[in-house]
């Protein structure tokens, strides 16, 4: 059964380009994992400042493989080990398992 991770990210209005930013330059470090289903990057629209990356795996163990391997490398920072300045102020997983979809026909 499928899983869907949610990063639950406060990003103050002045980081809102640099997270933007950061995540189009690693579009696809995700695509490639085993078990990975689905990404979506949703920015907030009204009164807050939350944005959610959303992230639809196989199963746990997918996710948790990649969170231990190709995650790090794709947020391991810039020359010689150094790190950017988180854009996010604050971050909370959400996790849930797939119990029921639906899609357009012929899906």
């Amino acid at each position: 059964m499928s899983v869907v991770k949610i990063n639950v990210l406060s990003v103050p209005a002045e980081q809102r380009e640099t997270l933007e930013k950061r995540f189009a330059a690693r579009a696809n470090a995700v695509q490639g994992s085993d078990g990975f289903e689905w990404f979506e990057l949703l920015r907030p629209v009204e009164g807050t400042d939350t944005y959610l990356v959303y992230t639809r795996w196989r199963d746990e163990e997918s996710f948790q493989a990649w969170l231990g391997g190709s995650m790090k490398a794709a947020h391991g920072g810039g020359a010689e080990g150094e790190r950017p300045k988180p854009a996010a102020s604050a971050s909370t997983l959400w996790s849930f398992e797939v119990v029921q979809q639906s899609g357009p026909e012929g899906d």
